[in-house]
């Protein structure tokens, strides 16, 4: 029995999220159909970041167990030859069998792209949030700025969200814009449910001029969901990269 580790690719345009869930076709559900039979045994996968329906992946993480003679390094070129083009495994590695993708210490890097024109531009339609409005970017990177360390992200976590703890630790908020479009990457330990959306639009209402930069501390110490800006639309916002501290191999 050996674990391999995947890094998984995907546009999540036409899947209902990672995660596997009744009468939907998901991320994490066709990689288990794949795999299975590619290994011929049944194989399920531990995931990293269960992203939402919409919401994309350049570096989601997953782990898998199995009884397989085939090298870890060449599951990802037999496997991709089975799934859909708009997933691709980027690489596999055997890894220590006590190695958990969402127990270890790591690092999260969120991207959220924003498109500020006249009109809309349906090529970025499925990888970008439209608005309309010019947006005032030095506010925006002076909010984002007080989003920055360890705080309790009560505030910009989905209400109904069941969660122990709120405290997370943001190491940066990088706010950079390249002709019309804007981009938002935001690298932490961890993130709670909708957090970078939540971010993504209290930012987008600071840039508009409906929030002040330096309302940011106030609606973190509020815990308070209602103070905090929408929640952005999935389709803007991709996992850029996890990646893990220290040996995954003791």
């Amino acid at each position: 029995m050996k674990r391999v580790k995947l890094i998984v690719a995907y546009d999540g345009t036409n899947y209902c999220g990672w995660q596997v869930q009744p009468n939907a076709v998901t991320v994490e559900g066709v990689i288990n159909e794949k795999l299975s039979e590619l290994l011929k045994e049944e194989i399920t996968v531990i995931g990293a970041s269960r992203t939402d329906s919409g919401v994309h992946a350049m570096g989601n993480v997953c782990v898998f167990d199995t009884e397989s003679r085939m090298p870890a390094e060449k599951i990802s070129y037999a496997l991709n030859q089975r799934l859909p083009e708009d997933i691709r495994i980027q690489d596999s590695v055997e890894v220590d069998a006590e190695f958990h993708p969402r127990y270890q210490d790591c690092r999260k890097t969120y991207r959220y792209r924003v498109v500020a024109s006249e009109f809309p531009n349906p090529i970025k339609r499925l990888y970008a949030h439209f608005v309309y409005r010019t947006l005032d970017l030095g506010k925006i990177r002076e909010a984002a700025n007080y989003l920055v360390g360890t705080h309790d992200f009560k505030s910009f976590c989905s209400a109904n969200t069941q969660v122990k703890e709120t405290v997370r630790t943001i190491y940066r908020v990088d706010v950079t814009q390249v002709d019309d479009e804007i981009i938002f990457e935001i690298n932490g330990n961890g993130f709670l449910y909708n957090m970078v959306r939540i971010i993504a639009g209290t930012l987008l209402q600071v840039g508009m001029g409906a929030i002040k930069p330096e309302e940011i501390p106030g609606i973190l110490e509020a815990k308070d969901r209602t103070k905090a800006g929408p929640t952005a639309p999935a389709k803007g916002l991709m996992l850029v990269e996890i990646k893990y501290l220290g040996s995954e191999k003791h």
